[in-house]
Formats: structure tokens, sequence, C-alpha cells
């Protein structure tokens, strides 16, 4: 006889205002395999893992585990039935430590009292186990994108849990990071855990995957043998055509500099060494310059000291010849720097405000947008954010007034990538702006990037993708440990040597 699947999803369907997030979906998981789930930004992946995980009750549909029905009510009945996710906007608690994120809900107690001692050397196993090397003591507030996703994996295998989600799990990882997660996954597979596995990343879902079922638009288009199919095919499948995997652009003629960084240090939050150490470069219109090197290395706190996140220690800042080091954010805006941020949530959007509030979150004082008295000149507001959202395609439920909460990860980082855009900056500060966004998605958004640098636009583009480093970048400043140890042509060098200055074993000089 058949084995049953471990997970049945039967005919769901899940509505929004506004918008059918799932309609009429069938999703079959057997044991022990990884089964991918692929689909445009605003598909319908997230909400439907969110269907069995318990965070949305389903208005049509069954699931089935192990062959019998499950009601799943909350996300404690699916840790119940041994269901675990790690989602794409982590569900961490920010001022409490690691070690206490993932214990949270499960706290081994002894008499009443908390035992940390147990919980500790079991994460501490588990992270040795897997290479998901975690400081158990730090605050989640005070580490980088990476590890926050480390916490969140190591929080699902400290459940035991059978059945695991990742909801784009690779988003914010170094491609290192990425193939450990890939060895991973395979081994957690082989111990005959079954895995949904939610990308946009062709090249990981051949890699890792068994099969991989296609949405689009809320429905179910079909579900293939990955070994049996092509990524042309599936992106054809995802998006309805064919899909250009190439950046066309023509050689680079820089111009004056824009951006000019002497000596600049910046603390760290998480030790007592800097984060950046005495660290010198410019920009120059009409190029783009991308700084690569695994996460964790100083980008963050060199990008937080670029825009005014964060305070610089030493150095100086020049924007158009202008020293702006001390200048506040308002002022690096206005004086021409876009930043598409690498935290979306944190430092993107106000996520409780309205689509269109968010699209003119840098520009609502300039009298488009507000009156000589001080009042919000709605309509013009309104007509702003459709050109907006018609131009780079963001889909939302209900448009302009859409809580920006409420939409796909990916339709917000477009959304950020349109406002950052429109602004018609001298400078782009790009941090990993095709995080998260599907391959339709990132062909536009690079297409809009080197659109700027042909424009006479500088562009600062961080990115842990070395495939888009490659392609995109004129000039490449590679960064380990706080310094800038390499400037590397992209025409002649390789992915292999850009590796071995980020892993700190080659210097420039040396």
């Amino acid at each position: 006889m058949e084995q049953p699947y471990a997970i049945e999803m039967l005919h769901i369907t899940k509505r929004f205002p506004g918008i059918v997030a799932n309609d009429n979906i069938t999703l079959r998981l057997r044991k022990g395999e990884i089964h991918a789930l692929l689909g445009e930004n605003g598909a319908g992946k997230s909400t439907l893992m969110s269907v069995l995980f318990g965070l949305y009750q389903p208005e049509e549909g069954a699931i089935k585990k192990d062959g019998r029905e499950v009601r799943i009510k909350d996300p404690n009945d699916a840790n119940d039935l041994g269901i675990g996710m790690v989602h794409q906007h982590f569900k961490l608690v920010e001022c409490f430590t690691v070690l206490d994120n993932i214990i949270l809900g499960v706290e081994p107690c002894r008499h009443g009292f908390l035992q940390k001692a147990d919980a500790r050397k079991k994460v501490l196993d588990l992270s040795e186990k897997y290479g998901l090397k975690v400081d158990p003591d730090a605050l989640v507030e005070d580490i980088t994108v990476g590890m926050q996703q480390r916490t969140e994996i190591l929080k699902m295998l400290y459940r035991d849990n059978e059945i695991l989600i990742f909801d784009e799990p690779t988003a914010v990882l170094t491609p290192q990071e990425i193939d450990e997660l890939m060895e991973i996954m395979r081994g957690l597979a082989a111990e005959g855990k079954s895995i949904l596995f939610i990308s946009h990343k062709l090249n990981e879902i051949m890699e890792v995957a068994d099969r991989c079922t296609v949405l689009r638009k809320g429905r179910y288009v079909g579900t293939v043998e990955v070994k049996d199919t092509t990524k042309e095919e599936l992106s054809r499948m995802m998006v309805g055509r064919n899909v250009e995997f190439v950046v066309h652009k023509e050689p680079a003629v820089p111009k004056e500099v824009l951006l000019e960084v002497e000596g600049l240090t910046v603390a760290s939050k998480l030790h007592s060494n800097n984060a950046v150490r005495n660290v010198s470069f410019s920009v120059r219109a009409g190029e783009i310059v991308c700084i690569a090197g695994i996460d964790g290395n100083g980008q963050t706190e060199l990008v937080y000291g670029l825009t005014g996140l964060e305070p610089v220690k030493e150095g100086k800042i020049l924007l158009k010849g202008a020293d702006i080091t001390r200048a506040p954010i308002r002022q690096r805006s206005t004086g021409g720097m876009s930043h598409i941020p690498e935290d979306r949530h944190k430092h993107g959007l106000v996520l409780d405000y309205t689509l269109e509030d968010n699209m003119v979150l840098q520009r609502y004082f300039e009298p488009e947008f507000v009156t000589s008295a001080g009042f919000l000149k709605r309509r013009a507001i309104r007509a702003y954010a459709l050109r907006l959202i018609e131009q780079y395609d963001v889909r939302s439920g209900q448009g302009p007034v859409t809580i920006a909460r409420s939409m796909s990860g990916g339709n917000q980082q477009k959304a950020i990538v349109a406002r950052e855009i429109d602004k018609n900056p001298d400078l782009l500060v790009a941090v990993q702006p095709t995080r998260g966004l599907d391959v339709g998605a990132i062909e536009y958004i690079h297409r809009q990037i080197v659109a700027q640098r042909d424009a006479g636009k500088g562009v600062l583009l961080v990115s842990l993708e070395l495939d888009e480093v490659m392609a995109l970048s004129d000039r490449i400043l590679v960064m380990y440990e706080g310094e800038i140890v390499g400037e590397l042509d992209p025409k002649t060098t390789t992915v292999e040597e850009m590796g071995l200055y980020m892993a700190g074993a080659k210097r420039k000089g040396a």
C-alpha cells in the first residue's frame, strides 16, 4: 500500500479584502522530500504556508497530515503536529537574546524555575551539528539579518519538528551560507524530515528540490519533477513569459566624483572593535560601484554611516563636494542621496501606513504634496502613488490604500525601490535591492539600476549575491573585517578570486 503524504493541502481558498490570495490550491508533500514552492511576488506562496502553520484560516479546503484530516487553528496546533516555519520576515523578540528567542514558548522548567543550561547545550549542539553558528547571549536587535535567519532555523530544529517550512530562507544569506543551508536541508530530508521550500531563486530549486509546485496570481499552475525540467521552463510557468537572465549594459563612462569617503570609521554595536575601520573610496557619476563581502564584515555599518542611520566615529563623507558627515538624514535625502535599505521593515517602511503614504515618506513636505498652510494634497499623493504602482507593478489588494504590513515581502521591496529611484537622486545607495524578488522583478530592477547609471547618476550597490555583483558592477570593492581589502574589475576577475578576498585569504598589495 502506498505511503500517505506527510501533508496534503486540498482545494485551499483564502481571501483578503480586495484579493483572493489562494484560489482552490492543492499541494501534496511526500515524506522525506524537499518540495519547492515557486511563484511571483504576491502569488500567494507565503499565504498558503501561513494557512498550513495556522496563522490564517482558509475559507475553503482541508489539510491532511499522514492521511488524517487535521484542524490547525493557530501556530501552537501546528507545532503540536510537528510543523515548524522559518518566516520570511522573522518572528523574533528584538530585546531578547538569541537563546531566549529559540526556547520561547517551550521553556524548560523544573519546580517552576527556568532551566537554561540544558537548553543552551541543546542549542549549541544543534548549531554545531548543522553549521548554524550563533552567539546564544547576543541580543537579537544587535545581530545581523543573516544571524537572525540562523536563529529562526534553530528555533524550528529545537522543537524537533518533522515538517519544516522555509519561507525565502536564502534571501538574506551569503553564497557560502546558502551552500551550507542547502547541505543542511539535504541532511534534514535524509533524516526523514519533509521540507517545503519557498524560493524565487531558480538555481537553488534546481540544486536542492525534488519537486516544484508553481503558483501564479493565487492559482495553481502545476507540479513538476525538478530533474525533468529547466530554469527557463520554471520561469515561464512562474511569470507567463520568457525571462532574460543576462544584464545588458554598455561600458561605463564615469564622470565627476559624486561621493567621496575619507578614512571612515564606524563603531560596532556588538563588540568593542570598530565595525568599519579607516575606509576610503569614491563613487563617480555614471558608474556602479559594488561593495561585496560576506555578511557581517562592516557593510551594514558602512551604509548606516553614509546614510546617517548611525553616527560616524572618524572620517569624512562628501556628497557632490558638500560635507555631510554630521548632516541629518533629511539633508542627505534632499541633497541628492536615495537609500534602498537592507532591512525593509526597520528602515524602509512604516508598516501601518498605507502604501500611498509610504510612497511620499521623504517628499511629503515638497510643494507638490503639501499646501502652503501645511495640509497634505491627498489627490496629488494618490495620483503619484498610482503612477509608481503601475510603473513598478506593485501588487496590493486595495491599491494605494493598502496597509503596507499586509503586502507580500517582494511587493514591499518593489514599493521602496520605486520610491527611492523616482526621487531622481544623484547617488543611489542600494543595499540588497532585489532581496526576495522573483526573476521577472529582478530583471526589471536591474534594468532600472543600469538606467540610473546611464542617466549620469552614481550607484553604490551593496549585495551578497555574487551573480548580481558580477552582472551589475563597474567596479567591485571587497570588504573584510571592516576594511576594503581589494578593488576588482568585474571584466577581468572571477567569482573564485573575489571569494578569496571575501574570506580574507587575499588582500590588495599582498
